[in-house]
């Protein structure tokens, strides 16, 4: 498997690829809000300058992605405010790999390439409805920040802040 930057001539797939991913989500929330996030998924909010998205390929076919924010770049297309560090965004595997460990490794290569361009932390939000992700995001070594939660849809639904230092060794972060 490779982790690699994603080619411009794959971001229809990529694309395409995300929205399958979160499509198990559409039932766990209110239609406003999985418009806002399919919205989002499919924006072009990810190819602003200075944003990164990573691809993990196996076998010649791309079985994950996920998108890294530079810091002081609203990442959000609601106002959340800018950080002072990069924001992880959109992580997607493919279902038949869920599990296998490629979000694990997008998620530590985010925070290695912040680390290389010398941030001194990265961030992400999720949500409860997404389980798998925060608890994956927790055994990685991320913490709450509380107040970079915000409410996107009006709906209840509450998008968490989280924040990892990029000087966690590896074998904190569990590589």
């Amino acid at each position: 498997m490779l982790i690699r930057k994603m080619q411009e001539n794959e971001i229809d797939f990529v694309r395409k690829q995300r929205l399958d991913c979160y499509k198990s989500y559409e039932n766990l929330v209110s239609k406003a809000h999985w418009e806002a996030l399919r919205g989002t998924l499919s924006s072009d909010n990810d190819v602003k300058l200075g944003v990164d998205i990573f691809v993990m390929e196996a076998k010649g076919q791309i079985v994950g992605s996920v998108v890294l924010f530079p810091a002081k770049l609203e990442a959000y297309e609601w106002t959340t405010g800018q950080q002072n560090y990069p924001e992880i965004r959109m992580l997607a595997v493919e279902p038949s790999m869920q599990r296998s460990g490629i979000g694990k490794l997008l998620i530590t290569h985010c925070i290695q390439a912040a680390k290389e361009k010398g941030y001194t932390h990265v961030g992400l939000h999720t949500a409860d409805f997404m389980n798998s992700a925060i608890s994956l995001y927790k055994k990685i070594g991320f913490e709450r920040v509380r107040e970079l939660d915000f409410e996107p849809a009006n709906d209840g639904v509450m998008v968490k802040g989280f924040k990892i230092s990029t000087a966690k060794t590896g074998n904190e972060i569990g590589i």
